[in-house]
């Protein structure tokens, strides 16, 4: 007989009703009342469990008490409608093999709420949680609502390299990649002898190397692995994570703007379609949270409500200059202030000042653009005033900032003086140069940070808790 998911037998529950089947899994929960056995069974195709019916005798009490939570059995029994409440079905069992036992003494995860903290410690069985297999499931959604978008517009999928000898962002924040001795550390290192012949490190991003395929291709994206070193132990920061990058060649500002708000649209309305009982089941978890913490600092959104949100509204476009009048000018709440006060132009926005925008002043997503030359990257277009650049930056209610990108500066001249004003090694980046020498085209692209995204669709409130196994300062686990 052929397993069947739990996810199948619940959704098509009227194909398979009054007849044998066989299901595996895992144990959540046994109770006994009288000579009946209840046992709530996932396999984590779905959040919601399969009531298994166990008949007590002679027979199988020894193995019964076997079956504690953690434990994986295989049962083959008749789906048969349910009595009891929860469940319209549940399957009468035949025959329950263990497969697998879990002392109750010992496994950490009993029938209980356990903390966020206390999980990412046993990161090992986490995924047998409630939570995070919702999160997961909803992360692989994301992952194949981003394919699926770009594919559907003939967008190219590109891998670009993990190892690179130059630093996308010109930060220097990063991972060095050797096979050198440690011991040469504290003398001048000859990288003539390292593997590569030069020194390299883990990137930070792909748009570099994604540029020279759009000047080809037209349109592509990258979807991959991107390394920070930046000591920054925060719910914000991951040292590895995951990049999507698309590149687009004949295309400006305006046209950039317009593809990330279609995409990050289509990626909510995916979510919301494909991920109902996963996100309800979130959504309800916060809910309870914030009853019991009363928590003033989030948005006045629930989980549901703050993906709606993103769907029912166009995002308002503002400048850069004008965001930062609104800003000086602004009252964020009568007992609360800014913690960082806009005092000029030329400031680096905060997370405060964002969600204020969104959330207090606009009451919808928000783009921000033509943002000063000075906190923005070398290879972004330079506008004709001299001191502003075509950059925009997408802000979302309850985390700020969740897409930056930007024109592409295609003339040479203008991102040579550029890069040469910023301290970077021209050598590092001659080929980058070469193509604003060979056809150059206007071009644009912009970064979404996956795991910010999977923040933001799933509503927690920690980075570590969106990736399957956190890279992060001082924690390599698992």
């Amino acid at each position: 007989m052929k397993r069947i998911k739990i996810s199948e037998l619940l959704e098509f529950s009227d194909k398979y009703l009054e007849k044998h089947v066989f299901v595996q899994g895992w144990v959540r929960t046994r109770r006994i009342s009288k000579n009946v056995v209840f046992i709530a069974l996932n396999d984590g195709s779905i959040i919601k469990n399969i009531q298994i019916v166990v008949e007590l005798d002679e027979n199988n009490q020894n193995s019964i008490d076997d079956i504690n939570t953690g434990a994986s059995i295989s049962v083959k029994g008749k789906l048969i409608n349910s009595e009891g409440k929860g469940q319209s079905v549940e399957v009468k069992a035949v025959e329950i093999k263990i497969l697998g036992k879990a002392d109750p003494e010992k496994y950490p995860l009993q029938p209980k709420r356990h903390s966020l903290e206390f999980l990412r410690e046993i990161a090992h069985l986490r995924f047998r949680t409630n939570t995070f297999g919702a999160i997961t499931r909803i992360r692989h959604a994301m992952i194949f609502a981003v394919h699926s978008f770009f594919n559907e517009r003939g967008f190219f999928n590109i891998h670009t390299p993990i190892i690179t000898g130059s630093d996308a962002e010109g930060a220097g924040e990063m991972f060095r990649v050797t096979t050198l001795s440690l011991k040469t550390e504290n003398k001048d290192i000859d990288y003539k002898d390292d593997f590569f012949g030069k020194e390299t490190n883990l990137t930070v991003s792909g748009q570099l190397e994604g540029e020279l395929a759009a000047l080809a291709m037209s349109q592509i994206y990258t979807f991959g692995p991107t390394f920070r070193a930046e000591n920054s132990n925060t719910s914000r920061h991951l040292a590895e994570f995951w990049m999507i990058e698309p590149e687009v060649a004949f295309a400006d500002l305006e046209d950039n703007m317009e593809l990330a708000e279609d995409m990050l649209k289509y990626l909510i309305k995916y979510a919301l379609d494909k991920c109902s009982d996963d996100l309800g089941f979130l959504n309800k978890r916060f809910m309870d949270e914030d009853k019991v913490k009363k928590q003033q600092d989030r948005v006045d959104m629930n989980l549901i409500e703050k993906l709606e949100f993103v769907l029912s509204n166009n995002f308002e476009r503002v400048s850069y200059t004008d965001a930062i009048n609104i800003l000086k000018n602004s009252k964020p709440n009568k007992k609360k202030k800014f913690k960082y006060i806009i005092k000029e132009w030329g400031a680096d926005l905060q997370s405060e000042h964002e969600r204020y925008l969104v959330e207090k002043h606009f009451k919808k997503p928000v783009i921000l653009y033509d943002y000063p030359n000075d906190i923005k990257a070398f290879y972004m277009k330079q506008n004709d005033d001299g001191k502003t650049v075509r950059a925009m930056d997408i802000l979302f209610p309850g985390i700020g900032e969740i897409i930056g990108g930007s024109q592409r500066e295609e003339d040479y001249d203008k991102l040579l003086n550029r890069i040469e004003s910023m301290g970077i090694l021209q050598e590092d980046l001659w080929w980058y140069l070469e193509t604003r020498k060979y056809g150059t085209v206007p071009h644009s692209g912009f970064g979404l940070g996956f795991e910010r995204l999977m923040l933001f669709v799933t509503g927690m409130g920690n980075i570590r808790d969106v990736i399957p196994f956190p890279r992060t300062p001082g924690n390599a686990e698992f």
